[in-house]
């Protein structure tokens, strides 16, 4: 058999030699989050699966404190899509509402927020505004 036809045989995702490191798996078990935690992250992480609700995050990134109207038009959608997916990010503890009369105003929910989506931009190269604003290096210089 060539060396080739070699590599090709060995599986990449498993292990040759079946060897679990007891110590190693205590230790990495023991810091591990509970399942509610686990829960809770995959939950924010799936508020960003949706591109439209990437933008609106973005835009209110990028924009600060935004109306409804606004972020349909930042993000060329209607405002029942924009609201329906405000309602996500809500219950999704994403963003927060502050209603002056009859105008709801959407923000990020905290500055944990804007860090995740920092990183997020930042480990896809790309430099958001704001970075640009605050005088950070750009993703080349990183």
């Amino acid at each position: 058999m060539s060396k080739r036809a070699d590599i090709a045989a060995t599986p990449l995702d498993g292990c040759d030699v079946r060897m679990v490191d007891p110590e190693r798996v205590a230790a990495v078990r023991a810091v591990m989050p509970g399942g509610e935690v686990v829960a809770d992250l995959a939950s924010v992480f799936s508020m960003l699966a949706d591109p439209g609700r990437v933008r609106i995050i973005t835009a209110l990134l990028e924009g600060g404190e935004m109306c409804v109207c606004d972020l349909a038009a930042v993000c060329a959608s209607s405002e029942s899509a924009v609201s329906h997916a405000l309602r996500l990010l809500r219950a999704g503890r994403v963003v927060t509402v502050r209603r002056s009369g009859r105008v709801a105003y959407y923000r990020l929910a905290d500055s944990h927020v804007r860090l995740l989506l920092d990183l997020a931009l930042t480990h896809f190269g790309h430099e958001t505004s704001s970075a640009a604003r605050e005088g950070l290096p750009g993703p080349e210089a990183r």
